[in-house]
């Protein structure tokens, strides 16, 4: 949304903030968005980082807790982000700037993070001050943003107090959580449910009440898109561990090269899988349902990521300073992997409200060859054969979709 005033250089001048045009043709993520979306690589690897070296250390449920806290927060950040950009992008230096303020926010909770997992052990009160400190950042930046939606765009003036309304009320109890540092994990993660509710609030009101925002189906669909390719990043990161760890313990031989094709292979499996469903189409069909296919997606993401981890922990294991042992190994990436599964077909079900007896025997068969890889493990085989095993999960998926999706919607069938 930038205007020449020459016929060739857009000029950044301050513009009102008026909804986009939601049925605009060719909307693309622009280049402040892709920049924008650096900034969560940067989360995305601490979190990874973090969860292997607990995993590694045998800390399971303090790396499950650290993590999730993390990667839910992290993705809600890019989700407010994204769903308002999508509605509202003036690009003008005003909008530049909050999202500048976004973007130091970001980083600033990046450095929060080995805090959150260092003090999610048994008996530690948790600290998220740091965490909590970004996102004070982000919100103030945010909260202006949505003010000035509310001030220049009458016609969407209720939706965008209705955020406004619960992302403060969430934001100051993130504050008061931040500063009591609860010592139970049972009241810290029951306060942190609650905040989250809280804050989804504004979105389910703004989209079933007041008449929600003008966001763009296409442009959100490769929004979050983008967002799956960073963190399908963070698996290309694990096996680049897991692979330098061999090579510095038993050198380059067959196990150190069934370890970097399973990495790239189980990541590339993975992004295939999910770009194969057409979900701009889908989100335009069920614009009505929006709210949980954006927000369904933070499993989604969260296991992507969960599986770089997992893959870093892989590489403790070869080293042999991991406690979990090579089938603790396989579980690390096996489990999100399955995690990746259902929640992919969970967020299309969402959208479609149907379950497609299809995609439940492809979460069966995914769920049979994970277990066939932990089997093995448990047997004795090494771990770069166990891991090629794990990479046949979403290659099911991918050889389901491609074949038996097409040949029957070739035949006149429906699968959303």
């Amino acid at each position: 949304m930038m205007e020449a005033t020459n016929g060739a250089l857009p000029h950044h001048r301050t513009r009102r903030m008026l909804g986009r045009d939601p049925e605009q043709e060719h909307r693309q993520a622009t280049p402040l968005e892709l920049l924008f979306d650096l900034t969560f690589v940067v989360s995305f690897a601490q979190a990874g980082n973090e969860a292997a070296h607990l995993l590694a250390d045998g800390h399971v449920w303090s790396a499950l807790l650290g993590f999730t806290i993390s990667a839910v927060a992290i993705c809600w950040a890019w989700i407010t982000f994204s769903w308002f950009s999508s509605g509202f992008d003036t690009d003008d230096w005003v909008f530049r700037v909050m999202t500048l303020v976004q973007m130091l926010g970001v980083l600033v909770f990046a450095l929060g993070i080995p805090d959150v997992f260092h003090s999610v052990q048994p008996g530690e009160p948790v600290d998220i001050r740091i965490a909590v400190a970004g996102y004070v950042v982000m919100r103030t930046a945010m909260v202006a943003q949505w003010l000035r939606a509310a001030r220049d765009e009458p016609r969407h003036r209720g939706a965008s107090l209705a955020h406004t309304g619960s992302t403060l009320f969430a934001q100051a109890g993130w504050v008061a959580l931040a500063l009591a540092r609860p010592d139970g994990a049972a009241l810290f993660v029951g306060a942190t449910v609650l905040l989250f509710g809280v804050e989804l609030t504004g979105p389910v009101v703004a989209s079933r009440r007041r008449g929600g925002i003008p966001w763009h189906a296409d442009h959100i669909a490769e929004r979050y898109g983008l967002l799956v390719i960073i963190t399908v990043g963070e698996g290309i990161l694990g096996t680049i561990a897991a692979v330098t760890a061999a090579v510095e313990h038993v050198g380059w031989n067959s196990q150190t090269l069934l370890l970097g094709i399973a990495g790239v292979g189980l990541t590339f499996a993975l992004w295939w899988s999910y770009f194969v469903v057409p979900f701009g189409p889908l989100l335009q069909r069920h614009r009505g349902r929006a709210w949980g296919f954006g927000y369904g997606h933070i499993a989604l993401f969260a296991s992507i990521a969960a599986i770089g981890a997992g893959l870093h922990a892989a590489a403790y294991a070869v080293q042999g300073e991991a406690r979990i042992g090579v089938v603790g190994a396989v579980l690390a990436v096996a489990v999100p992997v399955m995690v990746f599964t259902v929640a992919s077909f969970a967020v299309q079900a969402g959208l479609v409200r149907a379950l497609d007896p299809l995609h439940l025997l492809l979460c069966a068969g995914t769920a049979a060859v994970l277990a066939l890889s932990v089997a093995l493990a448990a047997n004795g085989v090494p771990l770069g054969w166990c891991l090629l095993v794990t990479v046949l999960a979403p290659t099911t998926i991918v050889v389901g979709r491609e074949n038996l999706e097409h040949r029957r919607a070739a035949a006149g069938g429906v699968s959303g």
